[in-house]
């Protein structure tokens, strides 16, 4: 069984193996490697809500939410104003995600990161800049 989801620190990993889990993935702590393929839009909100400047609570964790906004099918995103204007969009992949393609690709053009959609998971306000194999290092027990 592979763990997955709300991974930032060695400690959620040593958790989740010692629950039984036989491997354990993270995905949003590599969001900001040199090895990713991240958008600069997205590695640029991402670096926001690491630093704390942006998508944070006041608690300065990771403002995120689920939704279907900007595809048709759940994801979680930092929490963005569009998802905040379409809280019921419908579950209608790849529908959804033909009719936000064009505004999306506008977004990033722009800057606009409240119109882009911006996939990371509770733990982004922990992603630093770094190469991924020093990721690695830092999450294994």
């Amino acid at each position: 069984m592979v763990a997955a989801g709300g991974v930032g620190t060695v400690e959620d990993v040593r958790a989740l193996l010692i629950a039984g889990a036989d491997a354990v993935a993270a995905g949003t702590a590599f969001l900001l490697t040199p090895e990713a393929g991240t958008s600069a839009a997205h590695r640029a909100a991402v670096a926001a809500c690491a630093a704390g400047t942006r998508f944070s609570a006041d608690d300065g964790r990771a403002r995120t939410a689920l939704t279907r906004a900007y595809t048709g099918r759940w994801a979680r995103s930092l929490a963005t104003a569009f998802m905040a204007e379409h809280p019921d969009a419908p579950a209608a992949y790849p529908e959804v995600n033909v009719l936000t393609k064009g505004l999306r690709a506008a977004a990033a053009a722009a800057g606009d990161l409240e119109r882009v959609h911006l996939w990371a998971g509770t733990e982004a306000h922990r992603v630093r800049e770094t190469p991924a194999a020093d990721v690695l290092a830092s999450l294994a027990p």
